[in-house]
């Protein structure tokens, strides 16, 4: 029986994308969503193609669109008053601020206390890095120390002793944003860093793990060993000291690549051992998408990791942190205008009490664990198809690799799955918490006959 392809991009979407590409760069847009026929896990198009959505608005999308307790909380006087006003909340918040942050700290990783609220994922990782630095020097210049005349004049010359050269350090196939200092440490994707002038910091390899892991055991061990003793080396030599370390739970843009909790566990022994801070990038994996709330939580660190960076199903960002030496020793240090914007505090409260009051972590442990082994029975049948299947015991964390990642992905869409690649030739899955088993066989059979497309068989899509 032939298979019913739907029409993606459809004339609406090529309409609306030709209107839109007169005045703003439109060649990434795949196709113009219409959000008010758009329901739980279903993304319907402008032209009425429905998809089922296991990539989730580049995985931002928590608990499926319209949600009930998100459009209550975005329709409240509370939300109308953020948005009407936009309050400077470093310096005029309202009333609400203090109960909008105690709220968003109930799900503040272990051993932390404190937040700071930002606008995006990379911004979360920028001021992540400037909390860092600050440390360093505060440690270096003595807690309590003045700052000197020669410190104060010299930084706005960008020169030492005030601009110090300090470096971050991260790793082969991350990503951690597109703002200056963030792109400085992303090692993935060369269109976004192309002609981007870059701090000179310190890359090394993340753990290049062989699959299925349980053959693989002594490689993967020795495999571990080699990237943690290479970044002892460079942190013992890099020309500027290393102030701190940053490293994603999982490489999401760099291919959906894993570590076992022992690389974790002694990046943060060298980081204690050269005076240097972990900073775990959970803008991707955090909030429940790996079956725990913070990705990180599996790894059983000896001590806190010192900064934890937020974002995507937040709807909001910023970085939690436990050692009150990290508060900047003076005010505007760590500052913007809208410091993260109340509207954002008040959505995501609004996601947490989805999450909390429905169990989702629990719910996406549990739906994780049935999609991985449907998908471990469809690498059995297609082993040339879908190849190191990975994610097992990570939710709904999963990907494996295929030749032509993305033109799988784009056969999807007309199949009506809307779902993502990353890396050279992975495919990921990002589906929100609230994706059911029931959606398992139909993501399944879209797979099976996607395989069977041919590639002329695919929508025009730009990809990267």
């Amino acid at each position: 029986m032939a298979v019913q392809l739907l029409e993606v991009p459809g004339a609406v979407s090529k309409s609306l994308s030709g209107r839109l590409g007169a005045k703003l760069d439109s060649r990434a847009v795949q196709f113009f969503a219409d959000y008010q026929q758009s329901h739980d896990n279903f993304l319907v198009d402008v032209d009425g193609n429905e998809f089922l959505d296991v990539y989730a608005q580049i995985a931002s999308n928590a608990v499926g669109y319209n949600n009930p307790t998100v459009v209550k909380a975005s329709t409240s006087n509370e939300m109308a008053l953020a948005l009407s006003n936009r309050p400077c909340l470093g310096v005029y918040p309202g009333a609400h601020l203090a109960d909008n942050i105690d709220s968003i700290m109930r799900i503040a990783p272990r051993g932390h206390n404190m937040m700071f609220p930002a606008q995006s994922g990379s911004e979360a990782n920028e001021l992540a890095f400037k909390a860092a630095f600050f440390l360093y020097q505060l440690k270096k210049r003595g807690l309590g120390a003045e700052w000197t005349q020669d410190e104060l004049e010299s930084c706005l010359r960008n020169e030492e002793p005030g601009s110090p050269k300090l470096s971050i350090l991260s790793f082969k196939d991350s990503f951690h944003g597109r703002g200056f200092g963030s792109l400085s440490t992303t090692r993935s994707k060369p269109i976004h860093k192309l002609d981007v002038p870059a701090f000179d910091w310190p890359m090394a390899r993340f753990p290049a793990l062989q699959y299925p892991l349980e053959s693989n055991v002594d490689k993967n061990r020795e495999e571990v060993e080699s990237c943690l003793k290479e970044v002892d080396e460079l942190m013992s030599t890099w020309r500027d000291p290393v102030a701190a370390i940053i490293v994603e739970p999982i490489q999401s843009e760099g291919g959906d690549n894993h570590a076992p909790a022992s690389f974790f566990q002694g990046l943060q022994d060298l980081t204690r051992k050269h005076g240097a801070l972990l900073i775990v990038d959970e803008v991707q994996t955090g909030f429940g998408a790996t079956g725990s709330f913070w990705a990180h939580e599996s790894w059983n660190l000896r001590e806190p990791a010192d900064l934890v960076t937020f974002g995507k199903k937040a709807q909001m960002a910023g970085y939690f942190f436990g050692d009150k030496t990290l508060k900047p020793d003076k005010a505007y240090r760590q500052f913007n205008t809208w410091m993260g914007d109340e509207a954002r505090l008040i959505v995501c409260n609004a996601i947490i009490d989805e999450i909390l009051e429905k169990d989702l972590v629990t719910k996406v442990s549990a739906v994780g664990n049935a999609l991985y082994n449907a998908l471990e029975k469809l690498a059995q049948s297609y082993p040339d198809r879908v190849r190191n299947l990975r994610g097992k015991g990570a939710g709904t964390y999963i990907a494996f690799d295929t030749d032509g990642a993305a033109a799988l992905c784009n056969k999807m869409k007309l199949l009506g799955v809307n779902i993502g690649n990353c890396g050279k030739n992975t495919v990921r899955l990002r589906p929100m918490l609230i994706f059911e088993e029931k959606y398992i066989p139909r993501l399944i059979a879209a797979l099976v006959n996607a395989f069977k497309l041919p590639d002329s068989v695919q929508p025009g899509f730009a990809t990267f």
